[in-house]
């Protein structure tokens, strides 16, 4: 048996069998061993007693199976199989005195350096001399118990020097430190050793936690990919419906726009010929007057002949070319409108699936905001309250978070900020510092946005990004994926996305949160409300 795995072998066996943990259990002091051998142990005696400290129980306990050392050993057991006999078992130590068929040793003598079985062991137990010698549980290396500078057992543990010596040692080498038996020390090493088991008793179950952990998110994920799939599969279908809708329409409009314009075509040219033709007719009488002797028949018709005729101004009259292109682009642009806003759409409704209950939490308001009594709703006062100076509470800034944090999954909540020049809405961390000065950005624990003077949109990153909108938000919607580390924002009624902060990593709880800033002389007096989702629209 290899030396690396002698610490395996005595955390996995089982000292009264000495084979591999089956089924182990815990005794209240501490020792594990085999469910049925402690119990045939106890059965068989008259008082319940560790079989490896000796320690007495008045009440014989109520073994429950170790869990966490059973994992362990099954752990290890389906990791090498074919070798964890003879991994697991102590090499057998044979008598030294036996010359024929050798039996197997019960102690080792560390003054004679030899084992014995059980007859030849006889003398150590009777003889006066002998009684003196000191025996341990048998061992073949018993050259590593003995003292290589003075030969004798080594029976000390010096803790100056952290290491094993002999009485010898203790007098010259080791004289005034502070040396104690070994058993003393290596009681006390036990008792480390079972807090060290503990600790990585408490790091497997923490592990087989995280595994559960794991496995549910990798679940929820699966599931929730399968959603989103068959959603976007519904999405893209509709888009294909409304596209094919589209093509046809203009399709339709473009051949009903051509046979107009070859209609007007045809009459433009019937009338250029009608006067083509009055126009030859006239050029040939002129041109036939021009000739004519009779003088004053010329004179009589010249002004009939000469006057300007009611014809058409034909240099203001042009056929469009390009009109199909120019309408052609509009639809184009119409339909990519119309896309956008369908995917949008979708994503807002499939997001206000996640709706949560927000109430705001008073406990984090500033003193100068003022919450209604159902907690939903949050204004500016002009006055500050008296209130607790809590370490949750926003001191210098006018912001309050809601109640329930989320460490998990996806949520969705919708705010009212109709008639306000001013306000802040978004997420933060738990852990964020509330009390005095600080940016709102994600490194510091914030993903928001906010308006300022009316018209002024930005999202908080940590390089801000101004926001150009197309009409001003009655109504937030704020979305967060936890694991996806995306938290988005999108103006309900126009149904069109504001901004989304993507790829960030959470660590802890996120809570919801508001500002709704401070008055400005009444122009931003309105409160934050948070509102229901209208599923119905």
């Amino acid at each position: 048996m290899s030396s690396s795995s002698g610490p395996l072998t005595e955390e996995l066996q089982c000292s009264i069998c000495l084979d591999v943990f089956t089924d182990p259990v815990s005794t209240p002091c501490g020792h594990n061993f085999c469910k049925t051998c402690l119990n045939k142990c106890w059965d068989n005696s008259q008082t319940c007693n560790c079989p490896y400290c000796k320690e007495t129980f008045k009440i014989r306990p109520d073994l429950k199976i170790n869990t966490t050392l059973r994992e362990l050993v099954d752990h290890y057991k389906k990791k090498s199989p074919e070798k964890k006999t003879e991994v697991l078992k102590k090499p057998e130590v044979l008598c030294d005195v036996c010359e024929e068929r050798k039996l197997k040793a019960l102690k080792s003598c560390l003054v004679c350096q030899s084992s014995y079985c059980e007859t030849h062991l006889e003398p150590h137990v009777r003889v006066a001399g002998l009684k003196k010698h000191k025996l341990i549980n048998p061992v073949r290396n018993l050259e590593d118990y003995i003292c290589q500078k003075h030969e004798r057992p080594l029976e000390l543990f010096c803790r100056d020097d952290q290491t094993c010596v002999c009485p010898m040692c203790d007098v010259t080498d080791h004289k005034n430190h502070n040396t104690v038996p070994i058993e003393e020390e290596s009681e006390e090493k036990k008792t480390q050793l079972m807090k060290t088991q503990k600790d990585v008793q408490q790091m497997i179950q923490d592990r087989i936690k995280k595994i559960k952990d794991v496995k549910h998110s990798a679940e929820v994920r699966k599931r929730n990919t399968e959603e989103e799939k068959a959603a976007r599969v519904e999405l893209f279908t509709d888009l294909i419906r409304s596209i094919e809708r589209c093509q046809t329409e203009l399709l339709e409009m473009m051949e009903e726009q051509q046979k107009a314009a070859e209609k007007q075509e045809e009459e433009l040219i019937e009338e250029l010929e009608q006067e083509i033709t009055e126009l030859k007719m006239r050029n040939t009488e002129l041109e036939q007057l021009s000739h004519t002797e009779d003088h004053l028949h010329l004179l009589q018709i010249y002004s009939s002949l000469c006057s300007s005729r009611n014809t058409r101004n034909w240099s203001e009259i042009s056929v469009k070319t390009d009109e199909s292109l120019e309408t052609l682009r509009r639809a184009l642009t119409q339909l990519q409108d119309t896309l956008q806003e369908k995917l949008t759409l979708n994503d807002l409704k499939r997001m206000q699936q996640y709706e949560v209950d927000v109430t705001l939490d008073p406990d984090t308001a500033n003193p100068y905001l003022i919450l209604s009594d159902d907690g939903k709703q949050v204004r500016y006062g002009d006055i500050k309250q008296k209130l607790p100076d809590k370490p949750e509470r926003f001191d210098r800034y006018p912001n309050v978070q809601g109640k329930k944090g989320f460490s998990s999954g996806r949520f969705y909540f919708e705010v009212q900020v109709k008639g306000k020049t001013a306000w802040t809405l978004g997420v933060a961390s738990e852990s964020i510092d509330r009390k005095g000065e600080f940016t709102l950005r994600p490194s510091n624990g914030y993903w928001t946005v906010w308006l300022r003077n009316g018209n002024e949109y930005s999202a908080c990153n940590d390089s801000p990004v101004s926001l150009c909108l197309r009409v001003k938000p009655q109504r937030v919607g704020v979305f967060v994926d936890y694991e996806e580390g995306l938290v988005s924002f999108y103006d309900v009624e126009s149904s069109s996305h504001i901004y989304s902060f993507t790829g960030q990593s959470f660590t802890d709880k996120l809570y919801p949160f508001f500002s709704p800033c401070v008055n400005n002389g009444g122009k931003n007096s309105t409160p934050l409300i948070i509102t229901p989702v209208n599923h119905n629209k």
